[in-house]
């Protein structure tokens, strides 16, 4: 009795993953169209059932979306980064304007957080915010791709091609802010974060600061940059160790307004004035930066837009739709902490 095609036997055909073939098999539009016919083919000829009562509770519809945040480090016991509370009530709205509810919970680092949420029909989809440390998040992101569930993430687009991303345009944004900064005759521009790809939206800010001092002919300085996470403390610390570097600066570039608002707090510790002696812009335009003192200068992510996207491309993904990773364009906010009157560069 000859043994019933798996999609085990498909995937060794094809040469591709089981989750690839389980997804060419439902149309997902994250396989291009040629490796779907090609798998489909394959199953055509392998004359390959597929489990009916398995597809059917896949395709169960909750009406409920999941939002899984990343637990930060803060100074109170929200554990939440204050950019991530307009973007929760931003999804919150546009998840409702959608019929759907919205089911939010921690995405606790040390936990699997990738438990089955689509399989146990709790929700339909995940939207995912934060991630820490992004080389240890990143086999999570796998993990969910073999279960195939619908997933999308706000930050830096991953390496891994599968994965739906929604960003702000992160380079850009480290652009306008160091254009700004070389506009008022700094050149000696200190960055304050991590740079690498643990953290690849602050990697994506810093590559945008060395283009913008590269087409004017100044050479990114690497002993004024020093690595921070985003909260004030590392950026108090971070701009600790500047001071005591010895290396001149004129200026502060923050990957995160939470990082600004510690440096800040780090330079007046040390008598030096803000604008007068150094000027500081930061990123997010969080709640508090324009009343901090002085007000920060800082790069705006449109948290309204976001929510929105974030919320209308899973729902696409859910159904089917052809969707694509997408980046929003950033503007700069100038206030007090470049010496100038706050106006908006849209």
């Amino acid at each position: 009795m000859t043994s019933k095609a798996t999609s085990i036997d498909i995937a060794y055909k094809a040469g591709v993953s089981q989750s690839t073939v389980s997804r060419a098999l439902r149309n997902s539009p994250l396989v291009n169209l040629e490796t779907r016919q090609r798998i489909q083919a394959i199953a055509k000829e392998l004359n390959y059932k597929v489990d009916k009562n398995a597809s059917n509770l896949r395709t169960q519809n909750s009406y409920t979306l999941a939002l899984l945040i990343c637990e930060d480090p803060t100074n109170d016991e929200s554990l939440i980064n204050p950019f991530f509370l307009s973007m929760l009530g931003s999804i919150t709205r546009a998840t409702a304007q959608q019929g759907y509810d919205l089911l939010v919970s921690f995405q606790q680092l040390s936990t699997d957080w990738h438990a089955d949420y689509e399989d146990s029909n709790k929700a339909d989809g995940i939207i995912l915010l934060g991630y820490g440390d992004y080389v240890d998040y990143g086999h999570k992101l796998q993990k969910l791709l073999e279960q195939n569930t619908h997933f999308v993430i706000w930050g830096a687009e991953p390496n891994h091609k599968e994965v739906l991303s929604i960003g702000c345009d992160n380079q850009q944004g480290g652009v306008i802010a160091t254009e700004h900064i070389i506009s008022l005759n700094k050149q000696n521009i200190a960055f304050l974060g991590d740079a690498s790809e643990h953290s690849p939206e602050f990697r994506d800010r810093y590559l945008g600061h060395v283009d913008a001092l590269k087409k004017v002919g100044i050479k990114a300085n690497k002993n004024i940059q020093f690595d921070a996470i985003s909260t004030e403390s590392s950026g108090f610390d971070a701009a600790i160790n500047l001071l005591d570097s010895g290396h001149p600066f004129d200026a502060i570039f923050a990957a995160s307004d939470l990082i600004a608002i510690g440096a800040i707090r780090a330079l007046k510790q040390r008598c030096v004035r803000v604008p007068e002696d150094i000027v500081v812009v930061g990123y997010d335009d969080i709640p508090v930066a324009s009343f901090a003192n002085p007000a920060l200068t800082t790069v705006r992510q449109n948290t309204k837009l976001a929510g929105e996207i974030l919320v209308e491309s899973l729902l696409k993904l859910i159904r089917g739709k052809e969707v694509a990773p997408q980046l929003i364009p950033t503007n700069l906010v100038v206030r007090q902490s470049c010496g100038t009157a706050e106006q908006d560069q849209s």
